[in-house]
């Protein structure tokens, strides 16, 4: 709907109505296109079909992968997506990840937590619903200044600039974008999954990713002692997931299945079995057994048996068994074929380290039986990346008989390298990882779970370290303010970004001339508007 259309239906709204003529159809109508989404169902199925538009157009062309940042506040989420119109002129492909570690960290009432699904589940829905708050007043707010640049053409006769700016109401680009929910294993049984996916579509969420551990034995991905659940469980899980997505009218909602089966060595449960080569007995012939005979059956043993032997799985004291080492990555393709034949839209394996050769190798048993499988993948800040990738381009130059001598191995983080042609090399293939890991291993969406967690430490370490010593005020001056100021930050004017001036306008429409307004003259934010 155009600008004019919208304005046209608000006075039709109001013609007619007694009382009502000093209700202006142009303020309704500005209102109303600052307000595009009503509800957390409107951004989810608006969000839902950005995603499936896509997944389809990645599937046509793996160079148009997808990316997003995890963000742990409303106003980081909306600084993001400001500074993605900013430089790119266009949100397209660029994401919002939302990451429960970060809620752990940062959102729970009990304070800093471990990634281990101890924080309040509504804190998951109470985030993205402060992230959509967030990106509609960026819309808002962005809108509101092209509003105003229109009465000021108005107001200099200026017809031509005033069609401009209406051009540029009309092709309005929203800074909403789908979110990428994480749901950890569900916070419970597959009821209170399919409860909490509720309430974290109705926040706006088109997009929620479910790992396949056990929920009271929850652990990051990147920490020891996870412990898996047999597939039924976990598929149980994404049907209720879908279920919700259903009935809350989103049918185009995405399930993002992840299996943390290559570092979880353990499980806490032996699969039902009906028949030979089921998946429960699939999942079974990974467990360490030992082979026993009847006489050798202890006390409280657990006993299983396949092709006419009797075997023990090794339990462990605390009651969990334990698979065969080295089976990490068969159980990972199994679990991704099995969530893609039963629901899953999308995969997410996580891994020790990133390394494009590891994730192909997997992707390319999956696609054998579901050619169009797609991950979503965590750039994660839990690896290393310099040395990781340092690590990589040595063991290559190595293979190819190259002369490494200079190089230690394991010290290969140090400063020391930082100008070595190997370090060079490193660098190049983490720039371009994104682009050659959706190319050669099937990845639809690169994200970083916790970036915003470190780029705020990092930021205020900095500033600390200035204001407290000897740079005094000049420390944020020059650092802050000044940076901001010359590369155009919006929130450097951060009585406008907080509303103020979103404020001033709803005044004007509803008291005109009598208006009390905090942008005048005298507003100190007016030093910077050169």
């Amino acid at each position: 709907m155009t600008y004019q259309t919208e304005v046209n239906a608000a006075a039709a709204a109001i013609t007619g109505k007694p009382g009502w003529e000093s209700i202006s159809a142009e303020s309704v109508a500005r209102m109303r296109l600052q307000n595009r989404f009503k509800t957390g169902l409107d951004i989810a199925r608006y969000t839902a079909a950005i995603m499936r538009r896509d997944m389809a157009a990645y599937d046509a062309d793996p160079a148009r992968y997808t990316q997003s940042l995890g963000c742990w506040h409303g106003f980081i989420g909306q600084q993001k997506l400001i500074s993605i119109k900013k430089h790119f002129g266009t949100t397209d492909k660029r994401y919002l990840y939302l990451s429960g570690w970060m809620i752990a960290a940062l959102r729970s009432e009990f304070g800093p937590l471990p990634d281990q699904s101890m924080h309040e589940k509504t804190s998951v829905p109470a985030l993205i619903e402060e992230l959509y708050t967030f990106l509609r007043q960026a819309d808002a707010r962005e809108l509101g200044g092209l509003f105003r640049d229109l009465d000021a053409a108005r107001a200099a006769g200026d017809n031509v600039k005033a069609q401009a700016v209406q051009n540029q109401i009309d092709n309005f680009q929203t800074h909403v974008v789908p979110i990428i929910a994480d749901i950890d294993a569900g916070f419970g049984n597959a009821e209170a999954t399919y409860l909490l996916a509720r309430k974290m579509i109705e926040a706006g969420a088109c997009a929620l990713q479910i790992e396949n551990q056990v929920s009271d034995e929850k652990q990051c991905g990147h920490q020891d002692g996870k412990v898996t659940v047999p597939h039924e469980d976990f598929l149980a899980k994404i049907r209720a997931i879908r279920y919700a997505f259903l009935e809350l009218g989103v049918e185009d909602g995405v399930i993002v299945a992840r299996t943390d089966s290559l570092g979880a060595g353990l499980t806490k449960q032996i699969a039902y079995s009906r028949a030979p080569g089921d998946i429960g007995d699939q999942y079974n012939s990974y467990l360490d057994c030992d082979e026993i005979d009847v006489s050798q059956v202890g006390n409280g043993d657990v006993v299983i048996s396949r092709n006419g032997k009797l075997l023990r799985p090794k339990r462990l004291p605390s009651n969990l068994f334990q698979f065969r080492a080295g089976s990490g990555e068969d159980r990972c393709v199994l679990d991704c074929i099995n969530s893609l034949q039963n629901g899953a839209d999308l995969l997410w394996i996580e891994t020790e380290k990133p390394h494009i050769g590891q994730i192909a190798g997997m992707v390319d048993r999956i696609r054998e039986v579901v050619p169009h499988a797609k991950l979503v993948y965590n750039n994660s800040p839990s690896f290393n990346w310099t040395l990781n990738f340092r690590q990589q381009v040595f063991d290559a130059w190595a293979a190819d008989g190259r002369d490494v001598s200079a190089f230690d191995r394991a010290r290969l983080m140090s400063v020391d390298y930082d100008g070595s042609e190997l370090a060079a090399e490193a660098d190049e293939r983490i720039r371009t990882f994104q682009r050659d890991a959706a190319a050669r291993a099937g990845i639809f969406h690169h994200l970083i779970t916790l970036p915003t967690y470190h780029t705020a430490a990092l930021s205020t370490d900095n500033l600390a370290k200035e204001y407290f010593g000897d740079a005094g005020m000049l420390g944020y001056v020059k650092n802050v303010q000044r940076a901001e100021i010359r590369q155009g930050i919006a929130c450097v004017k951060h009585q406008n970004m907080s509303g103020s001036d979103i404020g001033d306008d709803h005044k004007e429409y509803f008291a005109g001339e009598a208006a009390l307004k905090a942008g005048g003259v005298h507003n100190t934010m007016n030093q910077f508007a050169a």
